[in-house]
């Protein structure tokens, strides 16, 4: 796969304007990246920028708390999907992991799932918050609710991904779900550690300046 292929080229700050996202769905269509990942009120600016490109749009969904209801992730994703999302990125009840209630962690998976219908889904289990015992339970309830994608970290917790949390998600997923690594990653250096660790898809904000480094090889 093009390295290109694997990064989500991400604008998701409180603070993003409509000059900004026009500049990152450019960069995304230069570099022709995976997709651009906005929040939920620019899917559909996005999706007339990227219109016949081959960059997809994503779009977070309970972002970044992962704290509303259920039925509200599922209005989210079904209105995110109407406006062009091609692809969302949940977060799960964070709570409800660290009380090992996995049953109400699959359940608000699988909502956002039904509500996807068929549009890719990726799990943010926010692994900073978690033991290693917890984020292995949640990527199992990620895969049986029948995500697409256990994803590591928002970007706005207390830390990001590591290339250990990388490892033990896809070793428990193994092969039949994407692992996606998010959060601090800025350098060539760690790109290339993550997808060595079994990242297929790598959430960054530094996409074009990874590129850069790439093609200075």
């Amino acid at each position: 796969m093009e390295k290109s292929k694997y990064i989500d080229h991400t604008l998701l700050k409180a603070t993003a304007t409509k000059p900004e996202i026009f500049n990152l769905c450019a960069e995304a269509n230069k570099y022709h990246f995976a997709s651009v990942c906005v929040n939920p009120g620019y899917v559909s600016l996005a999706h007339e920028l990227l219109n016949g490109t081959d960059v997809k749009v994503c779009t977070v969904i309970g972002f970044p708390l992962g704290a509303n209801t259920s039925e509200v992730k599922a209005f989210e994703t079904t209105k995110a999907i109407a406006d062009g999302a091609d692809e969302v990125d949940m977060v799960i009840n964070v709570g409800l992991a660290k009380e090992h209630d996995y049953e109400g962690v699959y359940n608000d998976i699988k909502t956002v799932v039904d509500a996807a219908n068929g549009v890719l889904v990726k799990v943010i289990i926010e692994t900073c918050y978690l033991t290693d015992e917890e984020k292995v339970e949640v990527c199992k309830k990620a895969k049986e609710a029948g995500a697409d994608f256990v994803k590591t970290s928002t970007g706005f917790g207390t830390g990001g991904a590591t290339v250990d949390d990388v490892k033990l998600m896809r070793e428990t997923v193994g092969d039949i779900m994407g692992v996606k690594a998010s959060g601090g990653i800025r350098t060539k250096a760690d790109f290339l550690a993550m997808i060595e660790a079994g990242a297929n898809r790598i959430g960054c904000s530094a996409g074009a300046k990874i590129m850069e480094e790439l093609e200075n090889e």
